[in-house]
């Protein structure tokens, strides 16, 4: 009897498996959140140095409109810091791309889903994964020979600038708001476009009243990812903006963004010095504004879910 209770009171080889399981899931889950912490430490430590090393004016390197940092004002003895161009051009390229990629996106994804789901699954979804494949590096050349040329000959200048970055961040943010999209379509209960051409509704009335407006947190969150990939993107903006830290006073004038001044120049500074220390605060104000499109996701997620 004394055996039997002990043989069953042993743990199974299937819970001891299980322990070890939750144990090697719980140790990584613990090393990416490690990761983490310290990357956001780690960058918000050597972006804030700016301000509290270098005394620099929190107002000033926001708002100011003129960006030299290796230069002093003779007048201040301040160095030209002014961030606002590329800020205001990083915004200018996502917003300008998210409007622009958004109709083409919820069009395809509504001709793949359901307007000739056969035949746009077979030819359109090929398409749109060769264009999640390609890299950014051949995006930006073909912007850089095809697409500025163009801008150029329409309408003058140089070609570099907003109109140009907007057209490439377009087509490269196009695939992942619609793989996203048709998802988000996909998901709506089929119960909801039977109902609605039970009660008389064509089927454009369908999609407009029933399917776009369920799928709407969906592609809102689409568009926001797409966004957020726009917000960051280097390359292949850097290849057809100008990289000119000037004020954007036309989408045909050269401009530059957070991520094309940054690719630009972290290699030609050294650690700790001024110059250095105001491109980790612009590496800040990325990783600021990546966590900000995660929270936005997260609410329309949550508000979605609610309804």
């Amino acid at each position: 009897m004394d055996n039997i209770t002990k043989k069953l009171m042993q743990r199974s080889e299937s819970t001891r498996k299980d322990t070890i399981g939750r144990a090697i899931s719980m140790t990584a889950l613990i090393l990416i959140a490690i990761v983490v912490v310290s990357i956001f430490v780690f960058v918000l430590s050597r972006g804030l140095s700016t301000f509290y090393k270098d005394g620099v004016n929190v107002k000033d390197f926001l708002f100011d409109t003129t960006w030299n940092p290796s230069v002093t004002d003779p007048a201040t003895k301040k160095p030209y810091i002014g961030a606002l161009p590329m800020i205001l051009g990083s915004f200018l390229v996502t917003f300008l791309a998210a409007i622009v990629a958004t109709p083409f996106a919820i069009g395809t994804a509504l001709f793949m889903t359901e307007i000739a789901q056969k035949r746009g699954a077979k030819i359109m979804q090929p398409i749109v994964e060769l264009l999640v494949g390609i890299p950014s590096v051949v995006y930006g050349f073909i912007g850089l020979t095809v697409v500025v040329p163009v801008i150029r000959t329409i309408a003058g200048g140089s070609g570099f600038g907003i109109l140009s970055g907007t057209i490439v961040l377009f087509v490269m943010i196009l695939p992942t708001i619609t793989s996203m999209t048709v998802d988000t379509l996909k998901s709506v209960p089929r119960h909801y476009r039977e109902s609605a051409l039970a009660i008389g509704a064509t089927r454009w009335q369908m999609i407009y009243k029933v399917v776009l407006r369920a799928a709407t947190p969906g592609i809102l969150t689409a568009i926001v990812f797409g966004m957020a990939r726009a917000f960051g993107e280097a390359l292949a903006v850097q290849m057809v903006i100008g990289n000119a830290a000037l004020m954007p006073h036309s989408l045909t004038t050269p401009a530059s963004t957070l991520t094309s001044v940054l690719t630009m120049g972290i290699g030609n500074t050294v650690m700790g010095s001024l110059q250095n220390d105001v491109l980790w605060t612009l590496a800040m104000i990325l990783l600021i504004m990546s966590l900000v499109f995660n929270l936005i996701v997260r609410a329309i997620g949550r508000r979605g879910a609610m309804k």
